[in-house]
């Protein structure tokens, strides 16, 4: 029994030291955005590996999600005779919740596990050490872009998903199960306010942070071995399909 406890008891102080290393690892990359010189090009070709190549599989996704909510949205809503509300459930449903939820697992996906695996890639052929010693800082040159394009990446994508999902909604409930197209919009006008655009904007700027985080973790921190690199990526998209996850309750818990 002591042994058992003493086992739960180094398990819990590794996990606090690994999360307090994480910690340290994401404010050691926002101080080190504001130190010259700044890295621009590299923002911006790293907006375009987040962002721009992630567009086909986020506007593919989102438009098959808002097809899926027009299809299920109509046939939950006919038992009660209110067809007619079919705009504001699919618009309220992707801006609030699904469309910045699953955008992230796309990034995380198509991008996240790119990250981590080149830069486990880079751990394990040294190239990360010789940054080091040619005194070019990794984590300015490495991580700090990342999580900059991932910030401001993932609100554009979200966007863009959620544009999409509701013209998807619109095909399905409108064009093929007969649903008046003027009360599919003035739901969603009279339905959506501010508010419900101001909660899926800071959910999807922090699923961008998550994603850059732990995935630049993981990667940057990888075993410079055969197996390292496969490792990282599959702990980078797990954790933050997780973190995702998790953060998306406390937020929405937050801002009812």
């Amino acid at each position: 029994m002591i042994a058992f406890i003493g086992r739960l008891g180094q398990f819990s102080i590794d996990r606090v030291a690994a999360m307090g290393k994480m910690f340290n690892f994401l404010l050691a990359a926002f101080m080190l955005v504001f130190r010259r010189p700044a890295k621009l090009n590299l923002i911006v070709y790293h907006i375009k590996t987040i962002g721009v190549d992630s567009l086909s599989v986020v506007a593919l996704s989102g438009f098959f999600t808002g097809m899926v909510m027009g299809f299920q949205g109509y046939y939950s809503l006919r038992k009660f005779s209110a067809e007619s509300f079919l705009g504001s459930a699919a618009a309220l449903g992707l801006i609030r919740e699904l469309g910045p939820v699953l955008s992230a697992f796309m990034v995380t996906g198509r991008t996240g596990s790119a990250m981590a695996a080149e830069l486990g890639t880079m751990r394990a052929t040294e190239q990360i050490d010789a940054l080091d010693s040619m005194a070019i800082n990794p984590v300015k040159y490495l991580v700090s872009p990342r999580i900059i394009a991932g910030l401001i990446a993932m609100p554009l994508l979200t966007a863009i998903f959620d544009v999409i999902g509701i013209f998807g909604s619109y095909l399905v409930g409108v064009s093929m199960l007969g649903v008046s197209s003027g009360s599919f919009f003035a739901g969603i006008e009279n339905s959506v306010v501010f508010h419900d655009v101001y909660s899926g904007f800071v959910k999807s700027i922090s699923f961008g942070l998550i994603i850059t985080w732990i995935c630049c973790y993981k990667g940057f921190n990888a075993p410079p071995m055969a197996t390292g690199v496969s490792q990282a990526t599959t702990e980078s998209v797990v954790l933050s399909f997780v973190l995702i996850l998790v953060w998306d309750y406390f937020l929405t818990s937050i801002m009812l």
